[in-house]
């Protein structure tokens, strides 16, 4: 199996990681527009898989040649390149993962389910963590029930040692994260799909010490397609964030101030978005280093072939420092890798556009993940 791996950033290393370590891997091409990052990725993993490709994924002439002669591109670039990147994976004949997270792009890359099938491949994004593992979980453990009511799937990225006043880190894209803030989360009401804010419908939860009382609230793009899938089938069934106590009301206010607002407004004279400064005063103000810990809880209640009605899965995933890989790399880049890997294996059939959710079976992932030293648990309650 040889993959190529767009993006040579903090996702674009967990997968080259994962993937050069990966038995029947015979080559990982990392490419990114900067070719010193992307060289010094593969000089720091000292695989001989591992092969460094000076790219700019803006060129799709570029990006079609760089695909051909590989099983399965991976992107760990911007959202915004991943339908342009599956037009590209159509043509050259290949699959296709990626992270996802915006539900925009992920349905204009659906729309290219007939190509990707009449040219035999198999398109699957929202491949990481939420979208992606939260959703197979929660598709995975509805079919242990005869009929289920209610599908909460809660997951949150948090720095171990938090520093006001978000408490919060960057653990993955900025633009990503205000992405999910901004937009609206996609849910089940009454059986009924619906839209409602982000950052709404704010409640607390608990989890094992030292994390104890967090808070979670609504947000974009975790769902990806289980509204659809369940509805007319599933109560309630919603996505919600996970973030230590305070959080939401703080970057919510700035919200409402119009920070996260895409119209010009003239500065001085500078012409620019609110949104573009907006992002750039978090990356300089919101640490992106330092020990984190993903935190991800999956219920599912319902009747079933259980005296109890609650399924409950359960994580809790630290930074590893003895190779320097995030919580928040592990739990996005290591499914996205397996995934990846069962695709190019032939472990998972089917050709066309299909989120996990729809193609990736659960105990084969868990135990995959497993292999990762990626502890899920499953507790009837």
């Amino acid at each position: 199996m040889k993959f190529i791996v767009f993006g040579a950033g903090m996702m674009g290393r967990a997968l080259v990681y994962d993937l050069a370590r990966s038995p029947g891997v015979e080559r990982v091409t990392v490419a990114d527009e900067n070719a010193e990052r992307a060289a010094q990725l593969a000089h720091e993993l000292g695989s001989s898989l591992v092969h460094p490709l000076a790219l700019d994924v803006s060129s799709m002439r570029d990006v079609v040649a760089s695909m051909r002669g590989h099983t399965c591109a991976i992107s760990a670039v911007p959202y915004r390149f991943n339908a342009d990147l599956t037009r590209a994976a159509i043509e050259a004949g290949l699959h296709f993962c990626d992270l996802g997270g915006n539900d925009q792009i992920v349905e204009e890359q659906r729309r290219q389910d007939g190509q990707a099938a009449q040219k035999g491949v198999l398109i699957v994004p929202n491949c990481g963590l939420a979208p992606g593992l939260g959703n197979v979980l929660a598709a995975g453990g509805a079919k242990k029930f005869d009929a289920v009511d209610s599908i909460t799937i809660r997951v949150g990225g948090l720095p171990k040692h938090p520093i006001p006043p978000f408490n919060y880190q960057l653990v993955f894209s900025v633009d990503g994260l205000v992405n999910e803030y901004s937009g609206k989360a996609k849910v089940l009401r009454e059986f009924q799909p619906a839209e409602i804010d982000a950052m709404t419908e704010l409640e607390t939860l608990e989890f094992p010490p030292p994390y104890g009382t967090l808070e979670a609230f609504l947000t974009s793009g975790g769902t990806s397609l289980l509204s659809e899938i369940f509805a007319g089938k599933v109560r309630t069934l919603d996505y919600k964030t996970i973030r230590y106590p305070g959080h939401c009301e703080r970057f919510r206010t700035l919200l409402e101030l119009g920070f996260g607002s895409s119209e010009p407004i003239t500065v001085g004279a500078s012409l620019m978005t609110a949104r573009e400064l907006f992002l750039e005063l978090l990356k300089k103000k919101l640490p992106a280093t330092g020990p984190d810990v993903v935190l991800l809880r999956v219920e599912l209640r319902g009747d079933g072939r259980h005296t109890s009605e609650i399924l409950r899965f359960q994580l809790v995933d630290s930074f590893d420092e003895n190779v320097n890989i995030t919580a928040m790399m592990r739990s996005t880049a290591f499914p996205t890798s397996i995934i990846a890997q069962m695709i190019a294996g032939g472990r998972i059939q089917g050709k066309g556009v299909r989120t996990p959710e729809q193609c990736v079976e659960l105990d084969p992932l868990l135990s995959e993940l497993e292999v990762r030293n990626i502890h899920i648990t499953q507790e009837w309650l």
